[in-house]
């Protein structure tokens, strides 16, 4: 646990724990509710990543906390290794998404149309695909630490789509350690972690952060 009251519950979630919607595993609402407690998740982290998640204890403070989600008010920053390093010190990731076959989300273009130019990646609006539904997507992101090999690399979602820093890491050539999406027989955990969150709440900015595992190096 990082941040309790009678309001809201922030913990630092294991990797391969869900935060909620597991048929036939466990996950944290279902494990709240077997101990009598019912929470309701703000936000969601996927089942691979380890870290922070915000949750309600009442629906109230769910529907305040929710809006600021939707309003991009809050603020968010990953930790990612990633292979191979060579990235420049800060970077911007501006590449929309769309949803492809088996619910997969991809970047709604060609890869060959991806730009680097100036420490940013883009897609010419030309080529952004017109026959499935796409959503402007943007990361940016700063260098922590890397070698030849690996980036350990702070990352920040300007916008908060589904498997989205996965995504964009993949698609410019530096995929996330241990990413099942990427990799098709990943060994370990996958080296993304929800690292700081900050949030209004009761009227104080509130910003709480997960350390990072010790395995979360260069």
């Amino acid at each position: 646990m990082i941040l309790e009251d009678d309001a809201v519950l922030v913990l630092d979630k294991p990797v391969g724990v869900s935060v909620m919607g597991e048929r036939h595993e466990s996950d944290l609402v279902r494990m709240a509710a077997e101990a009598g407690e019912q929470l309701y998740p703000v936000h969601r982290i996927d089942k691979v990543t380890s870290g922070i998640i915000l949750f309600a204890k009442d629906l109230a403070a769910h529907g305040g906390l929710t809006r600021q989600f939707n309003k991009r008010t809050v603020d968010k920053a990953y930790l990612a290794l990633t292979i191979p390093g060579g990235l420049p010190p800060t970077g911007r990731i501006d590449l929309p998404l769309s949803v492809g076959r088996k619910s997969r989300v991809r970047i709604a273009a060609p890869r060959e149309s991806i730009v680097h130019q100036d420490d940013s990646w883009t897609v010419p609006a030309a080529e952004v695909f017109d026959t499935v539904p796409t959503y402007p997507s943007v990361t940016t992101f700063a260098v922590r630490a890397q070698t030849a090999e690996r980036a350990l690399l702070e990352a920040v979602p300007q916008t908060g789509r589904r498997h989205q820093i996965r995504v964009h890491l993949a698609w410019i050539g530096h995929p996330i350690v241990g990413d099942p999406l990427f990799e098709k027989a990943p060994a370990g955990r996958t080296y993304l972690h929800s690292w700081r969150l900050s949030f209004d709440h009761r009227g104080k900015r509130v910003t709480v952060e997960a350390p990072a595992p010790p395995d979360f190096t260069v």
